[in-house]
């Protein structure tokens, strides 16, 4: 089985049936892609095209295409500064750029490169294996056990975690360190946020127990 059947009893409450409309849901989605768009047309206008740009696209439209066919939930957070954590999280790598130095490289290039080809591979497997049960705000959706999922809770955020320490080591200065490094402790609330929301779900709070690591198999 690569999915579990979740709790399909509807949200009480006017603001949670509210998220979890349907079309609701739709515009959110499609709302929360743009900020990765604009940079692609931006670049592309005035750069050109090179084999990264390509990469990027790949990936926004695969981010783009699950997002917008995704799942509807069956519930969502309405915690307020749930929804703000979820917002700060999601595009601190856009904040981060406006914050950073240059900084220097202070590992060789070839692990740097290392690092970009396993993030790259991951970002998609953890993708993929995720499917259309993506969200940016704490929700439940389909219970995903199956491919990265066997093996660690949280794949996207520890793969995210691989690229922000390779961006670390590629503009090291204490400023961006503790700037990039914001990116993981935020995304590490995040999942304690998530998690709070979908072990509520008898099969989810199951799975957790079956699947013991967050982001590091046999570690944490």
């Amino acid at each position: 089985m690569t999915t579990q059947t979740i709790d399909l009893r509807p949200a009480t409450g006017t603001i949670s049936r509210f998220l979890t409309n349907p079309l609701v849901d739709k515009g959110f989605a499609m709302a929360a892609i743009v900020p990765w768009i604009y940079p692609i047309a931006h670049h592309f206008s005035h750069f050109g095209v090179n084999i990264p740009d390509v990469v990027y696209v790949v990936q926004t439209g695969l981010l783009a295409g699950t997002m917008i066919f995704r799942n509807t939930p069956v519930r969502v957070t309405t915690n307020p500064i749930f929804w703000a954590l979820a917002f700060v999280a999601t595009y601190w790598g856009f904040i981060g750029i406006i914050l950073e130095n240059q900084g220097m490289r202070v590992a060789p290039v070839w692990l740097l490169d290392g690092i970009t080809i396993l993030t790259l591979a991951g970002i998609f497997w953890a993708r993929i294996s995720l499917g259309r049960n993506i969200g940016f705000v704490p929700a439940q959706r389909e219970i995903v056990t199956h491919g990265m999922y066997k093996y660690i809770r949280h794949p996207i955020y520890a793969v995210v975690f691989v690229s922000i320490v390779g961006a670390i080591l590629e503009r090291w200065s204490l400023r961006n360190a503790i700037v990039l490094g914001a990116g993981i402790l935020l995304f590490g609330v995040k999942s304690f946020v998530e998690e709070g929301l979908l072990k509520k779900d008898s099969k989810y709070a199951a799975y957790m127990q079956k699947v013991r690591y967050r982001f590091i198999p046999g570690v944490f």
